[in-house]
């Protein structure tokens, strides 16, 4: 597995821990910090980890920011990947407003992408560069609010048990597309390493709609905890070659714990 196929797993896994927004304010938790273990047939890819970070205010308006550290397990041969995301997400945690991303690409070297939502004129400035010279750069229009992948975690959590299907717009990998999700509110029971007892999860699945390279289908699903914090517990994924899982390895969001199933 080399580092673009790493890069795309570790992209879609960023759709799947994480999608617009009722009670929002309840999942914004300044300080929550959940680390996830990324697994291919039994063995470790990497870690995923994301922060929410205190409220802050850009462009005159208060934002949520979350901050995503994506790290390949070194003692894989010939794959090196390390990624930070950084998304002010609206207060309402509904849509994004401002998304960059650093990865290093070869050696030393680290490519910068930088989404901006300009929604006074409903369009979106997608840009990328490195070696602090710009390689590309468009604008798309847009007719909806839009998410990016880091704030799919919050819209995702506060939609839940919504009991029907939604469709969100997403900005992905410098295209404008869709991320469709059945929340269909079903109970269930999951097992995780981290604790030694089933955790009371609510399950969900849907479908990125846009293919990646090396065969990585759309098709996903989700279990979020059962209770006022619906904190992202597991998901999987499929590529060509198997099943990617994700899993909630460690925690810390005040006095909060994975909730017991039964």
């Amino acid at each position: 597995m080399n580092m673009n196929m790493m890069k795309s797993v570790f992209y879609v896994v960023l759709l799947l821990v994480s999608s617009s927004g009722l009670r929002a304010q309840a999942f914004i938790y300044p300080g929550e910090d959940l680390t996830y273990r990324v697994s291919y047939a039994g063995i470790t890819l990497g870690t995923i980890r994301a922060v929410t970070e205190p409220y802050t205010t850009l462009n005159g308006k208060r934002t949520a920011k979350v901050k995503v550290l994506i790290n390949s397990n070194p003692s894989i041969p010939f794959v090196a990947l390390h990624s930070t995301y950084l998304s002010w997400m609206d207060s309402t945690a509904m849509f994004s407003h401002l998304f960059n991303a650093s990865t290093q690409v070869e050696g030393n070297q680290w490519e910068f992408d930088k989404y901006e939502f300009d929604y006074t004129n409903m369009k979106v400035l997608m840009e990328t560069s490195r070696n602090k010279q710009v390689t590309n750069r468009k604008e798309v229009s847009i007719s909806k609010y839009c998410n990016d992948g880091s704030s799919l975690l919050y819209t995702a959590r506060t939609l839940i048990d919504a009991k029907k299907t939604i469709t969100l717009p997403t900005v992905v990998m410098g295209n404008l597309v869709s991320t469709v999700i059945n929340f269909r509110g079903t109970k269930e029971s999951t097992d995780i390493d981290a604790v030694d007892y089933p955790v009371k999860t609510t399950y969900f699945d849907g479908v990125a709609n846009w293919t990646g390279i090396y065969g990585l289908s759309g098709k996903f699903e989700g279990w979020f905890s059962d209770d006022a914090a619906r904190v992202p517990v597991k998901a999987k994924m499929k590529v060509y070659v198997g099943s990617v899982t994700i899993e909630l390895q460690s925690w810390k969001r005040g006095s909060w714990q994975p909730p017991k199933a039964g």
